[in-house]
């Protein structure tokens, strides 16, 4: 690939926005001038998923051109927590919960990013060390009117949830991230424009500089949900192959190329003769599907893991067999309450999970469905649960 066609890559696959222009990152790009840039993440789960991995491709091509790439973990903006998107305010963590949470990202970013040229830096250096007149400061920045612009805050308003003074703040934080790494470009989904056109407001202001924002396509199901923690519907990319490759098949057909486009580096000539085909039905979408699927797999582990997930899955779902590897769960009583069971074993996290998944002719024991959710169960050596497609529990007593 030459230098063009990666900066054409660069500046179109995935990519929503990029302000101010097109052209001025364009300009740049083909220049000699290397720019630094970053994308952030608040570690409010213990591991990122399949909608991170989309900024991160895209630090990757900026990385194979050469340039600066920082990962900014927000290790003080998560104890506060990002309004975006969301229709009631989040719950705090303490930065001992954050930083838990952050301890296996390294691992994970470095099945797309090569560490070494990747520069991690924490935002509680510098956010944490501001003074209230420091704050007081940089808010004098921006208008009362610009943040309650923003939907969320609105419709928050409209049905009478309480909006809060620090979630106001949000935004001036992320700002104040860009201007003290003195960053030339900030890449984020678009769903962070907001935050992200804060920090190029400020640098304006504080620097005198340019900015540049890079907004990228979110990975949203049929009806405008993102994948992720808040929806339940998020890949994590430390999940398990079987359990990645069911996920990403018990996804709608519509997200089959969004997905191929995103998350994978098929080049995007062969992504849009696939889109074609399945639009002319020369191809299954399930069969498109399963090699998504397996595309990703590859990437977070390898071919081989790819294939016997495959295989793991058509065993279950084509041929009605089980795992060939089914976990093992020992037992002391020898009778339980079928939801105490299930939480017991762990293939349920609440009784509420469990009676709504017997109700739904989703509980199988020895390939017996249960469909009374107060039966008593007597436990036997090797019995097997199954709760939905997916989950299995071999029990030992």
């Amino acid at each position: 690939m030459t230098k063009q066609e990666q900066i054409n890559q660069v500046l179109t696959r995935g990519v929503e926005n990029i302000y101010p222009n097109k052209q001025a990152l364009e300009k740049i790009l083909k220049s000699n001038k290397k720019i630094r840039l970053y994308n952030g993440i608040d570690p409010t789960s213990p591991s990122l998923h399949l909608g991170h991995s989309v900024q991160m491709m895209k630090l990757k091509q900026f990385q194979d051109l050469g340039h600066e790439v920082i990962v900014l973990i927000g290790d003080f903006t998560a104890q506060i927590g990002d309004p975006t998107d969301k229709s009631a305010v989040r719950q705090q963590l303490t930065h001992k919960q954050v930083m838990k949470n952050c301890k296996g990202y390294k691992e994970q970013i470095s099945k797309i990013l090569d560490l070494d040229k990747v520069e991690f830096k924490y935002n509680s250096k510098w956010l944490g060390n501001l003074s209230f007149a420091d704050t007081l400061e940089l808010s004098s920045n921006f208008t009362a009117q610009q943040t309650l612009a923003r939907d969320m805050f609105k419709k928050r308003m409209q049905t009478g949830k309480d909006l809060y003074l620090h979630e106001f703040l949000y935004p001036l934080m992320q700002a104040y991230d860009s201007v003290y790494m003195n960053v030339d470009l900030e890449v984020g989904g678009n769903d962070q424009m907001f935050n992200m056109l804060a920090g190029r407001t400020l640098m304006k202001k504080m620097k005198n500089k340019e900015k540049y924002v890079m907004t990228t396509k979110l990975l949203v199901d049929p009806f405008g949900k993102k994948m992720g923690k808040t929806e339940g519907n998020m890949v994590n990319l430390n999940e398990k192959p079987d359990q990645m490759f069911g996920q990403i098949m018990a996804w709608p057909d519509g997200l089959i190329v969004p997905g191929l486009e995103l998350c994978t580096y098929i080049p995007m000539e062969e992504i849009k003769q696939i889109d074609k085909d399945i639009k002319e039905n020369k191809r299954n979408p399930r069969d498109v599907k399963a090699k998504l699927a397996k595309e990703i797999i590859s990437i977070y582990y390898s071919e081989k893991e790819a294939e016997k997930a495959e295989e793991e899955f058509n065993k279950i779902f084509k041929e009605k067999g089980k795992p060939t590897e089914i976990p093992i769960c020992k037992l002391l009583n020898k009778e339980y309450d079928i939801l105490d069971l299930l939480i017991e074993t762990k293939l349920v996290l609440s009784k509420g999970e469990a009676k709504r998944l017997i109700e739904q002719d989703g509980v199988k024991i020895d390939n017996q469905k249960i469909t009374d959710w107060q039966k008593e169960i007597n436990i036997k050596d090797n019995m097997i649960i199954q709760v939905g497609k997916r989950k299995f529990i071999q029990i030992k007593v």
